[in-house]
């Protein structure tokens, strides 16, 4: 599956982790939307329907990957979503679907530690978009 042309929302309040992100996916191809926090995403999910996103865990709170996450799978059911934290490496917590429980609370269909090698996102990216 070819991801050129796809439009991506990546939201993160790591402005240089944002510019190489963007940089990466816009050599794909890919035509990338940017936002800084959970609320500036909110905004632009009001008149944008993405066809991946790739949220940050912890921005303006801790949650704030998982609340956007929620909100947006409510909203576009069908659009795939990333969750890159270093918060694994950082703190030794694992964030995953472990229970039912965390399946019906966090709806993103993937987890990857920031810091993956370019190609391993790309190749998460096809595997999400159908």
């Amino acid at each position: 599956m070819k991801i050129e042309g796809k439009v991506i929302l990546v939201v993160d309040d790591d402005s240089d982790y944002l510019y190489q992100l963007k940089f990466q996916l816009e050599l794909w191809g890919c035509k990338v939307i940017t936002a800084d926090s959970q609320k500036e995403a909110e905004e632009l999910l009001e008149s944008l329907k993405p066809d991946l996103a790739i949220l940050d865990l912890m921005m303006e709170s801790e949650d704030s990957g998982f609340v956007l996450s929620y909100k947006m799978k409510r909203k576009y059911p069908d659009v795939p979503i990333i969750i890159a934290t270093a918060v694994s490496s950082e703190t030794g917590m694992n964030f995953g679907h472990n229970s039912q429980e965390d399946k019906n609370w966090i709806k993103a269909d993937t987890y990857l530690e920031k810091g993956m090698r370019p190609e391993h996102l790309k190749k998460e990216i096809e595997k999400l978009i159908k």
